[in-house]
């Protein structure tokens, strides 16, 4: 019998239109907040928030480039993916979605652009590289400048204060690219040491998944900490993948690094529909 993956058409629109609400919501709000009540504590929670709600935003764009926005509605999945990035970071979707296809093809190996460059595996190497290829010369031009322009805006056309753009919308920006990539990059596809990520990770996707909880794998970077089922089931949404990963856990056993057996993939494959095509 077939695991049912399906959810309602609009499922993905109302979640993706709620992130974004919320991080246009929260600016408005912390823009406006007095940072001096808020030390020593207090700054922390809100500085977390933000970064949780700013690595929402790019799971939005990262489910529009899958098409699980609004399946079948390329137009739709497009604005939101181009809306997202851009209030991300002032990131080009178009490039963004290049690269995300291509590491999908060549997941965990040279020519994924979000792998390391074969020979310095090491999590601060892996992650300045990772960051190139996402900012090249002209996206640091635009990065710079408009975030500039944005900036001097929001400081003197609103008068918030330089403190709160600094701590509740430039650091998030920061901390957000480090919480993807740790966790939707580093851990599901380091090679741990051993020569090549395939023979650890023993799957076409080279890619392994943790065993956190669903809540901790969803407060650390929307689940996709459950990297296998991601690449096994891409047109999925975020939000159903610890079903896909629930399905796993009660029918297939995995090893010891957290990835599938081939038997297990085998089997996973045959009961759960892949009903949402590649977009």
């Amino acid at each position: 019998m077939q695991h049912d993956l399906k959810s309602p058409p609009l499922t993905g629109l109302l979640v993706a239109t709620t992130i974004v609400a919320f991080w246009l919501g929260s600016l408005a709000w912390v823009c406006s907040l007095d940072v001096s009540t808020l030390l020593p504590l207090g700054i922390f929670p809100v500085i977390l928030g933000r970064t949780f709600i700013q690595t929402g935003l790019f799971i939005v764009a990262h489910d529009a480039i899958h098409g699980s926005v609004l399946p079948g509605h390329r137009r739709v999945n497009k604005c939101f993916g181009h809306l997202a990035l851009a209030l991300y970071a002032l990131l080009p979707y178009q490039k963004l979605a290049h690269h995300h296809w291509q590491h999908h093809l060549q997941p965990g190996r040279l020519g994924d652009p979000d792998f390391h460059d074969g020979v310095r595996d090491g999590l601060g190497a892996w992650y300045v590289k990772f960051m190139q290829e996402y900012l090249d010369f002209r996206q640091k031009v635009v990065l710079f400048f408009g975030m500039k322009v944005i900036f001097f805006s929001l400081f003197l056309g609103f008068h918030v204060p330089i403190p709160n753009l600094f701590l509740f919308w430039v650091l998030p920006i920061v901390l957000s690219s480090m919480q993807l990539f740790f966790f939707g990059t580093y851990l599901p596809h380091r090679s741990a040491g051993r020569e090549t990520p395939t023979s650890q990770h023993q799957n076409s996707h080279n890619a392994i998944s943790t065993n956190y909880p669903i809540i901790w794998s969803f407060l650390t970077c929307y689940h996709f900490g459950y990297h296998w089922e991601h690449h096994e089931y891409p047109s999925l949404p975020w939000y159903q993948l610890p079903t896909v990963r629930q399905h796993q856990r009660k029918s297939a056993p995995v090893d010891s690094s957290g990835s599938l057996t081939s038997v297990a993939e085998a089997q996973l494959q045959r009961t759960i529909t892949r009903s949402m095509p590649l977009y």
